[in-house]
């Protein structure tokens, strides 16, 4: 097996991660949940990230997405699968992912061998993920893998990204940090979601968020001006080269040539993603 370069997975999941989660920002995602009556932001995303489990409860969602309050989910699961049964959200979602996908990246590019090359290649580095002590990723491992290039490469997407992220909880937990803390040391570092998207989509109060920074500042892990220490960016770097390391085998598994190669042909789709405004231009940073 060849050995990957320093941070190779992490760079390859960076530009193949937007992929997948373009959807949850795009008007078309929301307006297939509202058609099905369910026109409640939250609750569409919440039925739509869940919907693998089946018809759970809000303790699973809030346990399993880990930075959303509790009280946030629990209004609206489980009383949203008396309005949409979690076949109907899948459905829903990946008429989603069709419709966004098209729109930013174009037919042409969907159409293309690159796009099919860069598929087969996700769908490569799947096959090593593990599905022991990863309910997202295990949950979603389970549906079927669309025909269609453009949606097996955002299926893959999906995989490889709820595989990383239920490794990255284990790291946060195992850091001690609670879900308000780990975004607002997150954001902190400047990668992260800014407070105005956190505050708006995540349930937590400006109370909250000032009060986890406060905890933070205790740790030593944030100055007086919000940002991180030298020790708060030691922590977030030890807590993603712990999420390389547990994320290790898929890209492993693909090898340092599919490795890079997907990161190619990813980054492209990702950029005309970003250029086509898949993402608010004010989700990420500081302010």
């Amino acid at each position: 097996m060849t050995s990957l370069p320093a941070r190779a997975g992490r760079h390859c999941h960076n530009v193949v991660n937007p992929l997948h989660s373009a959807v949850y920002f795009a008007p078309d995602y929301h307006r297939e949940l509202t058609a099905l009556r369910l026109a409640d932001r939250s609750a569409s995303y919440f039925v739509g990230r869940s919907a693998a489990f089946g018809r759970v409860g809000a303790g699973t969602v809030a346990a399993t997405f880990f930075n959303f309050k509790y009280e946030l989910v629990a209004r609206h699961i489980p009383a949203a699968w008396d309005v949409v049964t979690p076949q109907a959200a899948l459905d829903a979602r990946l008429r989603a992912a069709d419709s966004v996908l098209r729109r930013v990246l174009g037919e042409e590019a969907l159409a293309s061998k690159e796009l099919a090359e860069a598929a087969e290649l996700a769908l490569r580095a799947t096959e090593a993920c593990s599905r022991a002590a990863r309910p997202l990723y295990a949950a979603h491992a389970d549906l079927p893998v669309p025909q269609a290039p453009h949606l097996a490469l955002w299926h893959a997407a999906t995989l490889l990204r709820e595989h990383r992220g239920d490794g990255h909880l284990m790291t946060l937990v195992e850091a001690g940090l609670d879900p308000v803390e780990a975004l607002a040391s997150h954001t902190a570092s400047g990668r992260g979601m800014s407070p105005k998207w956190i505050l708006a989509t995540r349930g937590w109060t400006p109370e909250e968020w000032a009060a986890a920074q406060d905890r933070l500042r205790e740790r030593g892990l944030l100055d007086a001006e919000g940002e991180l220490t030298p020790a708060g960016t030691d922590l977030r770097k030890a807590l993603e080269d712990a999420t390389d390391r547990l994320d290790r085998a898929p890209y492993e598994h693909l090898g340092a040539a599919g490795v890079a190669r997907l990161t190619e042909l990813a980054g492209a789709f990702t950029t005309a993603a970003f250029e086509a405004g898949a993402f608010p231009a004010d989700l990420i940073g500081k302010g």
